[in-house]
C-alpha cells in the first residue's frame, strides 16, 4: 500500500512539473498514435488483393443488396465534418491550458447576472448551489454581479442582496407559447420582469451547475473583451464525487466534443456550425432580448439549440470562453437515455425549423444526422465482416479514421476529467481501459436513444434526476 501512494504521489508530482505545452504535445503524440494504429489493424495499409480475385459483389449480393452496403458505407461520412473539427480543436489548440489570467480589473467589469433556471423540484440542492457559487464569484473577485434563481415553484432563498428569486406564474404565456425552460427564460426578459441594461450579461447554468475560479475568470475575460455577444465554454463531470461510473465514462465523449469542435467553431468562425449546449452561455443582455426564447413549441425542447441558430442566423457572433465548470452526469442508465432522447427531439425540431434558413444549420443537420443513423453506421462493424465489398482505399482510410477520432475522444475526455493528482495514476489507468470497454454499451445505450427519441413524442421535456428519486416528465 505504502509503495502504491508513493508511486501515486510521483505521478501526481510529475504532472505538476509537466508544462502545459508539453501535456498538450504528449497527447498530440498520443492521437495520432492511435489513428495509426487504427489503420494499420485496419489493414488499410497493407497490399490489397488482386482485383481480378475479388468476388464480384454485384453478382454476390444482386443490384439491391451491394446499393444497400454502399450507401450504409456512404452514412458514416455524414460525421466526417464536425470529425475534422475536433481534430482541430484537439490539436491546434492547447488542451490542457494554465490557470486563467485576468485581462483586467474585476472592478472595471460590466454587471453580471448569473440566471438559474429550475422547476423547483430540488430546493436544497439550488440553495446549496447558489451559496458555494456566491463564494466563488466573490474569492474570485467579481464585484458587479447577481445571482438570479428562475423556478416554476419557490423554493424560499434567504433574501440577500446580490440574490434574487422569480417565480414564473402559473398563468403567465408567451406569443408563440413557448413552454418548459424556454418559457421561464422568457419571462425573466419581458420589460416588467428585466432589471438589467442592455449592456449588462447573463451567464446562463443548470441548476446543478458548479463554478470555479478558472470560469469566473473566463467570464470576466469575454465580458470585459466586448467584442462577441454570446460565449461558451467547457464543462467537465468527474468532479467531487462520481456517482455512476458508467455515465461519467459515457459523457467523457462531451468534454472531448468541448474542447475539439465547439472550440474550433468558434475560433475560426465564430458561429455555432454544429451545436450548442444551454448551460455556461453567456449571453448580452441585448443580444438575447432580441433573439428571444419565444419560438413556440418547437424550440422548447432543445432552446439552447434553436436560440443559437437563431442568434446566428440574425448575425450575433460566438466565441469560446476559457476556463470549465462542474456538472454531474445521469445517476441512472435510464436517465441517461432519457436525456439523450431529450437532446435527438429537440435538435431533430430545430434541424426541420423553417424559421431557420438551411444555410445556417446544413452542419448541424450533417451532425443531427450522423447521430440519428448510428444504429446503421453501427451496423457496418458486422456487415463489413460478414458481406465484404470492395471499397477505393481513401474510403476505407477515412471510415477508419473517422472510428479512430471517436474512440479517442473517449480516451482523451478521461484524461482532459480525471485529475492525476486527485485519482492516482493507476486508477487514472483503471478510468482509461473502463472507457473502451464501455464502449459497446455506451452504443447500445446510445442507440436506443435515438431509435426511442426519433419516433416516440417530440414534445415532452424530461427533466434528469439530480436527487436520486423518481423520474419528472413534463
Amino acid at each position: 500500500m505504502k509503495l502504491s501512494r508513493d508511486f501515486a504521489n510521483k505521478s501526481a508530482c510529475l504532472s505538476i512539473t509537466l508544462s502545459s505545452r508539453i501535456k498538450h504535445i504528449l497527447h498530440c503524440t498520443l492521437f495520432v498514435t492511435v489513428l495509426c494504429l487504427f489503420q494499420y489493424f485496419s489493414s488499410v495499409l497493407k497490399v490489397p488483393d488482386d482485383p481480378a480475385e475479388e468476388d464480384n459483389p454485384w453478382i454476390q449480393y444482386g443490384v439491391f443488396g451491394t446499393c444497400t452496403l454502399y450507401a450504409l458505407r456512404f452514412v458514416t461520412f455524414l460525421s466526417l465534418p464536425q470529425v475534422i473539427f475536433n481534430v482541430i480543436g484537439l490539436t491546434f489548440y492547447n488542451c490542457f491550458p494554465d490557470k486563467v489570467t485576468l485581462k483586467g480589473s474585476p472592478l472595471l467589469a460590466p454587471y453580471v447576472c448569473i440566471r438559474v433556471v429550475t422547476r423547483g423540484d430540488y430546493p436544497e440542492l439550488v440553495k446549496n448551489n447558489v451559496n458555494r457559487n456566491m463564494n466563488k464569484c466573490i474569492d474570485s473577485g467579481l464585484e458587479n454581479f447577481l445571482i438570479e434563481v428562475v423556478t416554476d415553484k419557490p423554493i424560499g432563498l434567504e433574501p440577500q442582496r446580490k440574490v434574487r428569486e422569480l417565480v414564473v406564474p402559473t398563468d403567465y404565456q408567451t406569443t408563440t407559447g413557448a413552454l418548459f425552460k424556454a418559457r421561464a427564460l422568457q419571462y425573466c426578459l419581458e420589460d416588467k420582469v428585466n432589471i438589467l441594461n442592455d449592456n449588462d450579461w447573463i451567464v446562463h447554468l443548470d441548476e446543478e451547475t458548479l463554478l470555479t475560479e478558472n470560469s469566473v475568470r473566463g467570464i470576466l475575460n469575454f465580458v470585459m473583451d466586448g467584442k462577441h455577444h454570446i460565449g461558451q465554454g467547457l464543462i467537465t463531470y468527474a468532479n467531487e464525487e462520481v456517482v455512476n461510473w458508467i455515465t461519467t465514462l459515457a459523457d467523457s465523449f462531451r468534454v472531448s466534443d468541448d474542447m475539439g469542435k465547439l472550440r474550433a467553431q468558434f475560433y475560426w468562425f465564430h458561429k455555432p456550425l454544429f451545436s450548442f449546449k444551454g448551460s455556461f452561455v453567456v449571453t448580452q443582455v441585448a443580444a438575447e432580448r432580441a433573439v428571444s426564447f419565444d419560438n413556440g413549441r418547437d424550440g422548447s425542447i432543445a432552446e439552447d439549440c434553436y436560440f443559437a441558430m437563431k442568434a446566428y442566423s440574425m448575425g450575433y457572433s460566438f466565441n469560446f470562453i476559457e476556463g470549465d465548470m462542474w456538472e454531474k452526469s445521469p445517476f441512472t442508465l435510464m436517465d441517461f437515455i432519457q436525456q439523450r432522447k431529450r437532446w435527438i427531439q429537440g435538435i431533430l425540431l430545430v434541424v426541420h425549423s423553417k424559421a431557420i434558413p438551411l444555410r445556417y444549420k446544413w452542419l448541424l443537420g450533417c451532425a443531427f444526422y450522423s447521430w440519428v443513423t448510428l444504429p446503421l453506421s453501427v451496423s457496418n462493424i458486422l456487415l463489413a465482416a460478414w458481406f465484404p465489398i470492395p471499397c477505393p482505399a481513401i474510403m476505407d482510410f477515412t471510415v477508419v479514421f473517422i472510428g479512430g477520432v471517436n474512440i479517442y475522444m473517449f480516451i482523451f475526455g478521461v484524461l482532459k476529467s480525471f485529475n492525476v493528482y486527485r485519482f492516482g495514476f493507476l486508477k487514472l489507468c483503471l478510468c482509461l481501459m473502463s472507457a473502451v470497454a464501455v464502449l459497446p454499451f455506451n452504443l447500445i445505450i446510445e442507440n436506443i436513444a435515438v431509435l426511442w427519441g426519433y419516433f416516440g413524442n417530440k414534445h415532452k421535456f424530461y427533466v434528469v434526476n439530480k436527487n436520486i428519486g423518481n423520474p419528472i416528465t413534463v
